[in-house]
């Protein structure tokens, strides 16, 4: 017996209409996200990734599709069913120093979201704030201060602890270590990761940072210009990614190994415009293995592998990337 998706988008489009031109910020998207599972949101600026994390939780309203989470068509409910489902789904933000008010002080910062859910007493909130600035390692009078008196890091940290005084069981985190030093970056990562399993989160996770998705998920979604590439877990994905976009992501990951030579794969080009995006497919413009046909036919995910995914007409192109010369 196969169990339910714990989230299921499917057909997800968002379009924008701007100066007499439709912006189409994102096309036919469709995945899935197991109960626990923490599945990656990869691709270049403009490719749409935020786009599809607060699409998906309503904070901004899709064009068409269907998200349903844990059973439930959240494209079909009202503002006032679409609150009572808040508390279970949460965004952490990307840059911690916009997210958090300077007027409030953090313990009202952390209980805001109860209090509009009329959750508990305000003692009660108090004490959920306070269990939540132990679990992201904050120490407790953090909550009578105020968000200027904390680093970068530590804001950040304050933004995790808010999603989690609602106990959600399902977050989307924003690109949440980007704005942060590189060398802040491996302890929220890591703190992600242990609340992730010791709390059964499921997470959606946006980065532009590869090595980060290949570390804290568990199976990765490449993005491009608004549409689906390639999706495969994490293992697979690293070591044998399909799709010429991904080999062209991949190939720019440093290595830990000074020895190590893999061929940089350079794409040609910006990304192009959500109004006037390529016929058939969005990457034939940049796409070192292009032919004729791919300017006519828009390409189907479809499974060239055992949970391994990708849009792409060729399949002359598989394999794990290679050194020169080998």
């Amino acid at each position: 017996m196969t169990t339910a998706p714990f989230l299921s988008v499917r057909g997800l489009a968002k379009h924008y209409q701007t100066r007499g031109a439709t912006l189409k910020i994102l096309q036919d998207i469709s995945f899935d996200i197991a109960k626990g599972e923490v599945v990656g949101l990869v691709g270049e600026s403009g490719s749409g990734k935020t786009t599809i994390g607060r699409s998906v939780l309503r904070l901004i309203e899709p064009t068409s599709g269907e998200v349903v989470f844990d059973g439930t068509d959240l494209t079909g409910l009202s503002s006032g069913e679409m609150r009572r489902q808040r508390p279970r789904m949460q965004y952490i933000f990307q840059d911690p120093y916009a997210s958090l008010s300077p007027r409030m002080t953090i313990g009202e910062i952390l209980t805001e979201g109860l209090k509009i859910q009329k959750i508990g007493t305000k003692a009660e909130r108090l004490q959920r704030a306070r269990k939540a600035l132990e679990q992201v390692e904050l120490p407790p009078d953090a909550i009578d201060r105020y968000a200027h008196e904390f680093s970068g890091g530590q804001r950040q940290r304050i933004g995790i602890a808010r999603a989690l005084t609602l106990a959600p069981d399902f977050i989307v985190a924003d690109e949440p270590v980007s704005a942060l030093d590189v060398s802040i970056q491996a302890q929220v990562v890591n703190l992600l990761r242990d609340l992730q399993q010791r709390l059964g989160l499921t997470m959606l996770f946006i980065s532009h940072d590869l090595a980060v998705v290949e570390y804290i998920c568990d199976r990765v979604i490449v993005l491009y210009l608004g549409r689906i590439m390639e999706i495969a877990t994490a293992e697979d994905l690293y070591a044998r990614p399909q799709h010429p976009y991904t080999r062209a992501l991949m190939s720019a990951i440093p290595s830990p190994d000074p020895t190590a030579r893999t061929k940089r794969q350079i794409l040609k080009g910006d990304i192009p415009s959500p109004a006037n995006p390529p016929s058939g497919c969005v990457f034939r413009t940049r796409c070192p293995n292009a032919l004729d046909a791919c300017a006519a036919t828009v390409p189907e995910l479809r499974e060239v592998a055992p949970g391994h995914f990708k849009a792409c007409i060729r399949d002359d192109l598989e394999g794990s990337l290679t050194p020169p010369g080998a």
